[in-house]
Order: C-alpha cells, then sequence, then structure tokens
C-alpha cells in the first residue's frame, strides 16, 4: 500500500510538473503570442495552450470558468469586466502594448491614399453597394473603437446600415482580403500582417479612446508559480521586441 501511495504521489507529482499554462489572447494578438511560444518553450518550457478570439467572448468564457492563466485583453474594459467579478489578481495587471486604428481595402483597389477627418464621406468611398467591415461594435474591442471613430468622424449615421461584421479583428480583415467588403477598419498590426490588403488610413487618435492591451493572471493561477513566470516573461524585455517586430507600441 505504501509503495502504491508512493506512486500515486509520483505520478500527481509529475502530472503537475508537466502541466502546460494557458494563454486566452485578443485575436489580434495572434502572430505575436505564437512567436513567444516558440521562444518560450525554447528555454526548455512546456508549450502554451493559446486561445484565441475577441476579447469579449474569451471574457466571458473565463466568467462561466474556462480553465485559463493568463489573459490578455485587446482593451481596458473587458479586463475591468473580469476585475470586478474578482477573478484576476490585481496586482499583476500590466497594460503591456498600444496599437493604432487603420481603414484599409483590398490590395488591388485603386482606392488610394485618404485623409481621415470629421466630416470625411466614408459612405461615397463605399460606392453604392459597398459594406465596410467591422468587428461587432456592441461588443468587441476592435468594433468598438471603429464605432467611436466613424462617430467622431460623423459618418455613423450614413454607413451603420452598411456594416459587414466579423466576430473579431481577424474575420473582418477576412472579409477584406476576400473582397466581400471594399473597406474595413482593422488594427495596424493585423493590416500589416496581411499581404491581401493595404492601408488607406490611420484613424486620429482624438477619433477613439487609447488602444492598449492589458494583461493580467486569473485568480485560478494565483499560487502558479510558473503561470507568474510566463505572464513576466510575456510582459517582459524579450517580448516587448517581438511584438514591436509585429508593429506594437510597447510600454
Amino acid at each position: 500500500m505504501r509503495l502504491l501511495a508512493l506512486l500515486l504521489l509520483f505520478l500527481a507529482f509529475s502530472g503537475a510538473a508537466s502541466a502546460q499554462q494557458t494563454v486566452f489572447g485578443a485575436a489580434s494578438l495572434t502572430d505575436a503570442l505564437r512567436v513567444l511560444n516558440q521562444a518560450w518553450t525554447a528555454r526548455g518550457e512546456q508549450p502554451i495552450k493559446l486561445s484565441f478570439a475577441a476579447s469579449s467572448a474569451l471574457a466571458r468564457q473565463i466568467e462561466q470558468g474556462a480553465p485559463a492563466d493568463i489573459f490578455a485583453s485587446a482593451d481596458e474594459p473587458w479586463m475591468d469586466y473580469l476585475q470586478q467579478r474578482g477573478l484576476i489578481v490585481d496586482s499583476t495587471r500590466v497594460s503591456a502594448l498600444g496599437n493604432q486604428l487603420v481603414l484599409i481595402a483590398p490590395a488591388n483597389s485603386k482606392l488610394g491614399p485618404v485623409t481621415l477627418a470629421k466630416g470625411t464621406d466614408i459612405a461615397k468611398l463605399l460606392g453604392p453597394d459597398g459594406r465596410i467591415a467591422i468587428a461587432d461594435p456592441a461588443s468587441v474591442p476592435v468594433g468598438k473603437y471603429a464605432r467611436d471613430a466613424l462617430g467622431w468622424m460623423q459618418a455613423w449615421d450614413a454607413v451603420s446600415s452598411r456594416i459587414a461584421i466579423g466576430a473579431n479583428v481577424r474575420a473582418a480583415l477576412l472579409l477584406v482580403e476576400r473582397g466581400e467588403a471594399p473597406l474595413g477598419i482593422v488594427y495596424a498590426t493585423d493590416a500589416a500582417a496581411s499581404k491581401q490588403v493595404k492601408l488607406v488610413a490611420t484613424f486620429p487618435a482624438e477619433s477613439h479612446a487609447p488602444i492598449t492591451y492589458p494583461f493580467a493572471l486569473l485568480k485560478r493561477a494565483e499560487n502558479d508559480a510558473k503561470a507568474k513566470a510566463l505572464l513576466a516573461f510575456l510582459t517582459g524585455d524579450e517580448a516587448k521586441a517581438v511584438y514591436q517586430s509585429f508593429g506594437f507600441a510597447t510600454r
């Protein structure tokens, strides 16, 4: 019996030692976090389990008990949402990154550079039947930024009935890549990652709230030393160099 107990204890310890950490990351972080996963494993660590979606969807999954260790959101409100429910370790919250909001078109579009200002006629740029691709403005961060920017331009009323909604920023990007929408609003980093779209304009900073990415350890991992080390890695200097290579601003 004693031998069996020792064996079970050894197996339990081995399982805990090899456990992978799970990171829930905003869709716009997909490419950067995949590269960082490779850098993490190059240190001899277990590969990170990565789950990407809109920050809104990830936050709700965490609220419902999804087994994540770290959350990386594309805006502050969805991290606030989890913090208000006691689901993150408050002291670990750090806004590590920044981004820009841009207007894109298919790479073969004849549309040239556009100046975005109050009164810019986005509806005219869409043509008679075109729609503008954005993520869901009701909940997804990039969609909310897009709605606010269009509102600032006094263009929301003219285009709100001509929206092609994507589940997240990568879905909105895909609509433009496929030519299903002549224009789209995404993050600068997502536009830069695609050869099938071109940058038409960058929205003025004053047209929307600052785009920041807060990272935090989730309560379920509060006593997990490896998860804490991973968070430090994902927000540290080595990671910042990777984020910068994808076009993110670092803080």
